[in-house]
């Protein structure tokens, strides 16, 4: 009987599986047990076609291959990998050789080993039950590379594994260059777009402390345009956060030979059709959705007025959260999801509420109908709101290239990013986003009359409390774009001019 070591992956986690597998006499019969889906199953006729179009005997006994533990469902096609080799090494005494090694990959008919899904949350889940090597397909290799603590050791087909156990496993594991962190290119520049240079700066904190933003203007004022060129500004990313990105997109499928990790910060763009299930994350065998997929960096949402209302309320806790727990009837896995939400939206239906130069043609009953999809709960989870307007007609030929750029409004972002790195560097916490209530006072102080002014603008605006800390937090990135320790009353009274919508929407009557 032999053992062979590989993972069987679950969402982004992944756990330690043993391949066992023994020999009996019989009619030639390959059985496979422990809970295997159908792709794991359809792999006995892969593997022997492998196995004898490599040059090798394919046992005519018959042969049982257990998954263990095998209480817990499994599926991929990565098993084809460590089932051949414990087929392959029934007898040969090598079994001590693959103790601390581990297996993963995919077989073609003539024996090659191919790209798999998941490399690298398979190759982290194995690094942390102990396993240091790991033996995997060369198409791989880069993806896996991002951990720097495991001994890879690529191969092309079945047969350089075979002879990496013939050798002893005396073979050099890889040595080469790991990929480095990256920022996005940015093609397209913030100094292009004329005037709006109050949302610019609605911007600018956003970013800095990563706080979601939402947009809110008649059409062709410059909000689609104004988000795009939102990753351009972001801080660079850390070598945790390209991990993180790395490993929820290899657990999704969206990696490949040509893109093997992902070095800049994701933006994500759903269309408003989107199912539930792909903007949360779902299926049989869970997956990562857009809200997980733009982790670390930014979930658009364009047109944010024509999305579902209820796949618009089921982002809710997640947004909270900052994680997305899909349950089954075997369990439940999670994905993180702290992605920045930018929303663009037209104020109603025709698109000229509010505006001083067009009409608002909508009934009365259209515009409660559009209304009633931004809820409450939505705008209060949302920090910044900003209302762009039209670019008056005297400054349509204004020069380009007179108002902030690209690179002026990421120098103002990366200083911030830089405090809240010093001031965090303890904690769990990256951002001033991310803050708890609890660690408010104790990152947030204030001086004693801006403590008095934010009481009284709470007391006058009948602010709810999560907006009372959303407040706070924004304040905190306001005072840190001003590079000062404790918050004042012009950061509150800032902060404050952010929540405009949220009363915009809550007044009596909503005609121009």
């Amino acid at each position: 009987m032999t053992k062979i070591y590989t993972a069987s992956l679950c969402g982004m986690k992944a756990e330690l599986v043993t391949v066992e597998t023994d020999l009996q006499s019989g009619l030639p019969a390959v059985n496979m047990v422990g809970l295997a889906d159908t792709t794991i199953k359809e792999a006995k006729e892969r593997i022997r076609a492998a196995i004898i179009n490599s040059g090798c005997g394919f046992p005519k006994q018959r042969l049982t291959v257990n998954l263990s533990p095998a209480g817990t469902p499994k599926e991929g096609s990565h098993f084809d990998l460590p089932i051949a080799m414990g087929i392959l090494l029934l007898g040969s005494g090598r079994q001590s050789l693959c103790e601390q090694v581990a297996y993963i990959g995919e077989l073609s008919l003539d024996g090659r080993v191919r790209h798999i899904r998941g490399a690298l949350p398979l190759a982290m889940g194995l690094r942390e039950r102990g396993i240091r090597k790991l033996v995997l397909p060369r198409t791989n290799l880069q993806e896996a590379a991002l951990l720097r603590d495991m001994e890879l050791y690529p191969v092309d087909d079945l047969r350089e594994c075979l002879n990496f156990i013939m050798e002893g496993g005396k073979a050099a594991p890889w040595k080469g260059k790991q990929a480095s962190c990256a920022t996005r290119e940015q093609k397209e520049d913030f100094r292009d777009i004329i005037g709006q240079e109050v949302v610019k700066r609605t911007i600018v904190t956003a970013a800095a402390g990563n706080h979601g933003l939402l947009l809110m203007g008649s059409p062709g004022s410059g909000k689609t345009m104004m988000a795009k060129r939102i990753p351009g500004i972001l801080p660079d990313m850390s070598y945790e956060e390209t991990l993180e990105i790395t490993r929820i997109h290899s657990a999704a499928g969206l990696l490949s030979e040509e893109t093997p990790f992902v070095l800049e910060r994701p933006f994500r763009a759903p269309h408003h059709s989107i199912s539930k299930a792909a903007m949360i994350g779902g299926g049989r065998h869970p997956r990562p959705g857009e809200i997980s997929l733009a982790h670390n960096g930014i979930l658009f949402l364009d047109e944010f007025g024509e999305f579902d209302p209820s796949l618009i309320e089921m982002l809710r806790q997640p947004m909270e959260a900052g994680q997305v727990t899909i349950s089954r009837s075997w369990g439940a896995v999670s994905f993180p999801c702290h992605a920045m939400i930018v929303a663009a939206a037209n104020p109603c239906k025709c698109g000229y509420l509010g505006d001083e130069h067009h009409l608002c043609t909508c009934t009365e009953r259209q515009l409660n109908a559009y209304l009633s999809r931004f809820s409450g709960p939505i705008l209060d989870r949302i920090d910044l709101h900003a209302q762009v307007f039209p670019v008056p007609y005297e400054d349509m030929g204004m020069e380009e290239g007179s108002g902030l750029s690209t690179e002026d409004m990421s120098l103002q972002v990366k200083r911030a990013a830089a405090i809240q790195k010093e001031r965090y560097q303890n904690t769990d916490i990256r951002y001033n986003s991310r803050l708890e209530a609890k660690q408010i006072p104790v990152f947030c102080p204030m001086t004693k009359d801006a403590g008095q002014f934010l009481k009284e603008a709470c007391e006058k605006l009948a602010l709810s409390m999560r907006t009372y800390y959303k407040i706070i937090k924004v304040s905190r990135t306001i005072a840190d774009l001003h590079e000062t320790d404790t918050i004042d009353t012009y950061h509150i009274a800032e902060a404050l001019r952010y929540r405009t919508l949220d009363r915009f929407y809550r007044r009596p009557g909503h005609g121009n």
